[in-house]
């Protein structure tokens, strides 16, 4: 029998940061695992933050936060993902997005953004919680560089505030 809908609320304090559950698969060729481990090494967890806000049977609701370029690999997902935009701001191929803006990703569709200057906060919606994560990013260059730019953030990574917090000057 099927779950029955009913009135919900989501405090903050139920929240869990993703990543604390199993709730992606992949499977890294030994380049893409080896890259991975090394960016972990160097501190690339400090560089986003997960959060979901939601998950109820055919409906997931996270916040991601990536900071100042967090080196994220073209990758896709094994569903739908609709985006907005809560602060700061991203370039999505061509395209800058900010607050208010939106992109939709259909299913097994790769790609990529790169936060703005200031970071950028996004809620993502997506039908279900358990996802398959294809990263295209197969080769080393892109390791070494995207270790090179954990190297140069870890530290601001560390201090720095969301942008739906940041204070103005």
């Amino acid at each position: 029998m099927a779950e029955e809908s009913k009135f919900q609320i989501f405090k903050r304090e139920g929240q869990f940061v993703f990543g604390e559950e199993a709730v992606m698969t992949t499977d890294p060729t030994p380049v893409q695992k080896a890259g991975l481990e090394k960016m972990l090494e160097e501190g690339v967890i400090d560089g986003s933050v997960y959060t979901m806000v939601a998950n109820l049977p055919g409906f997931t609701l996270m916040h991601a936060w990536f900071k100042k370029d967090y080196p994220l690999p073209l990758h896709s997902h094994s569903a739908d993902c609709l985006y907005y935009v809560v602060a700061g701001s991203a370039r999505l191929g061509t395209e800058q997005i900010g607050p208010g803006d939106s992109f939709f990703v259909p299913a097994n569709t790769p790609y990529t953004y790169h936060a703005g200057p200031e970071g950028v906060e996004v809620l993502e919606f997506r039908h279900t919680l358990e996802i398959d994560f294809q990263n295209y990013a197969k080769g080393q260059a892109f390791y070494d560089k995207a270790v090179q730019t954990v190297i140069e953030n870890r530290d601001y990574w560390k201090a720095v505030p969301k942008p739906s917090e940041a204070t103005a000057p």
